[in-house]
């Protein structure tokens, strides 16, 4: 893994130079990875009035008045998630007040296709808004930057993904002689297909034990969900499945998350569409492989180790196929397994480098943007 443009390093500030980040938002785990750097200043999110403690949106610093109000207190806002909880013109005019009051705005773009919103007309709009008018891109693939070129003819700087697990304990999990395919569909929000991948993973599992390997499946999904009727189609399919078992749940904890991923030979995304995918760095993290619908950028987030296998949305042979070279290949890891093991403690040591280097890399466009500015 690597990082794979870096700010120029000419005129760099010293690390002692203090910036003052308003991120959007400044609670969420990657964004307090990737300002993890000496002199970075990541102010609180603003409470959201009404709101419990805790939650970001909408955000208010996506506010105007709140920019104004703020000018002497911050030096750089940097937006990442959240936008769609505005309407048209609206961050148009944060971006304007921001300038006026002498911030340079940086803008990460983790999606491309929204995976909260059915209908992406108005967040398309919205990227038409910020992606010309942002003094800096940033994004987490060098496919996705490919796209920003050819949409908006702008240049953004590539930066990897940084840990989810961090340096926590691993879970332990047993060995297990079946091997365990895992298919997480949350709430089914709009970027899951629940119904349809639910289909593919009984037929690809099927498939798998005609072809000789003793694999099973087990599909998890909240007890309370977005579409109810995809809820329905999903029990009822499963329902005769002989290989394929459905558990319904409250929301795991991180530590029940993680002990479930680990304990998975691979794990299938559902998406319909996507840019990239959180889920499949934590899968990355654990040493769990991971078979992607060929949408988005999903395949370029870990191009070259062999830990994302493909297939062609609505193919279930394709699915098939992917599962065996995950599950048989070169690389593939049991869970439980001295190999696996090892597996995540050197991805681990690989996220400590990568990560600082991203938090280091954060930080000087950020200087690079403030001093500019300034002269």
């Amino acid at each position: 893994m690597t990082i794979a443009i870096v700010p120029a390093a000419s005129a760099v500030a010293p690390e002692s130079s203090r910036v003052r980040v308003a991120a959007v938002p400044a609670g969420h785990p990657y964004v307090r990875r990737v300002t993890a750097a000496a002199g970075v200043e990541l102010q609180d999110d603003p409470p959201v009035p009404g709101a419990p403690a805790g939650v970001w949106w909408p955000p208010v610093v996506l506010d105007p008045a709140w920019i104004r109000a703020a000018a002497d207190d911050v030096d750089l806002l940097h937006i990442h998630f959240g936008t769609e909880s505005f309407g048209p013109g609206h961050l148009t005019a944060c971006l304007d007040a921001a300038h006026a009051a002498g911030w340079p705005v940086v803008f990460t773009v983790h999606d491309l296709i929204h995976p909260q919103l059915s209908d992406q007309s108005p967040y398309a709009a919205q990227l038409d808004e910020i992606v010309p008018r942002a003094d800096a891109l940033v994004t987490l693939t060098s496919a996705a930057a490919a796209e920003i070129r050819e949409r908006w003819g702008r240049e953004a700087v590539v930066l990897p993904h940084p840990s989810i697990i961090g340096d926590e304990d691993l879970p332990a999990v047993a060995v297990g002689e079946e091997l365990r395919i895992g298919m997480h569909l949350k709430d089914l929000r709009p970027g899951t297909d629940g119904a349809r991948a639910t289909e593919l993973l009984v037929d690809a599992v099927d498939t798998l034990r005609a072809g000789g390997l003793h694999a099973s499946a087990e599909v998890r999904m909240h007890r309370t969900v977005r579409d109810p009727d995809a809820r329905d189609d999903i029990r009822r399919r499963l329902g005769t499945a002989a290989h394929v078992r459905l558990v319904e749940h409250d929301r795991l904890s991180d530590a029940e998350l993680h002990t479930d991923l680990a304990g998975l030979d691979a794990c299938v995304l559902p998406y319909r569409a996507g840019t990239h995918s959180g889920w499949l760095e934590l899968c990355w993290d654990l040493g769990v492989p991971v078979a992607a619908p060929a949408v988005g950028c999903f395949a370029d987030q870990h191009p070259d180790d062999g830990s994302t296998a493909t297939f062609a949305p609505g193919d279930a042979a394709a699915l098939a196929e992917a599962l065996t070279a995950l599950v048989t290949g070169r690389e593939a890891a049991r869970p439980g397994s001295l190999a696996r093991a090892e597996r995540a403690a050197e991805r681990r040591a690989m996220r400590r480098e990568t990560d600082a280097a991203t938090a280091a890399a954060h930080a000087q466009l950020y200087r690079d943007l403030i001093r500019g500015r300034a002269s």
